[in-house]
């Protein structure tokens, strides 16, 4: 045998174990996967609570279902620009919520509304009234570099970076948002609100068969060559 063929079939071999360590590490993610999809649901399915009680645990908090009261502060609203919808260009609405015997606000995302542009909205005509007692669940904000502050008169901002929008209120801020969900009826006069995550199984599987696959081919690349080798030295 060839020092270039040996060179050949080490190479493929090397190769091949890689994709295969790189299947199996997807099929890991997939479990992954699983099991946060598993833990999300139990927590939308669950009875909600007070929202003090879903943040006993921060690590645990995300998606636990919640019942507020409170007051709207539509004075400092906010909204998250280019959010689309079923392909339709639009902005989150971001409100503070101001609740009877603390002094700390959470920011509530009251839904989707459509915005030509995905940057301009006219806030006044989405109010819902001031005292509300609104469902919906925990959700974390983002972190990120780029500017996040209010563009001025618009108020539109890009990512929910919760320091930014910190010190732009007058009051302490819930290290949390709350979706809202209640009052799910897209009617023309409330924002359209949102849902969970998708709790589908990600593209993991189908990454696992394709390295898998190429594993097999370089394989049987190496199988053939060496049946070749074996047959040249059989006939010599």
């Amino acid at each position: 045998m060839s020092r270039a063929t040996s060179g050949f079939i080490l190479f493929a071999v090397a190769v091949s174990l890689g994709c295969i360590r790189l299947g199996f590490w997807q099929l890991s993610r997939l479990d992954e996967r699983r099991a946060r999809n598993a833990a999300i649901a139990e927590r939308l399915a669950a009875a909600p609570t007070s929202l003090d009680s879903a943040l006993r645990d921060t690590a645990t908090a995300r998606y636990r279902r919640v019942q507020l009261r409170g007051r709207f502060d539509y004075g400092h609203e906010r909204f998250l620009t280019s959010r689309g919808r079923d392909g339709a260009p639009g902005v989150h609405l971001l409100t503070p919520l101001l609740r009877p015997g603390t002094d700390t606000a959470v920011l509530i995302i009251r839904g989707w509304v459509y915005s030509p542009d995905g940057a301009h909205i006219d806030l006044g005509r989405w109010h819902e009234g001031d005292s509300v007692a609104l469902e919906g669940f925990v959700d974390d904000f983002t972190s990120g570099r780029g500017p996040v502050t209010p563009r001025e008169p618009d108020r539109g901002i890009r990512r929910l970076e919760f320091d930014s929008l910190r010190v732009s209120l007058p009051y302490s801020l819930a290290p949390k948002v709350v979706v809202q969900t209640s009052d799910s009826a897209e009617r023309a006069d409330r924002p359209a609100r949102l849902h969970g995550p998708a709790l589908d199984e990600g593209p993991h599987k189908g990454y696992a068969m394709q390295w898998f696959a190429f594993a097999a081919i370089g394989l049987i690349g190496v199988g053939a060559v060496l049946r070749r080798e074996l047959g040249v030295a059989g006939g010599t």
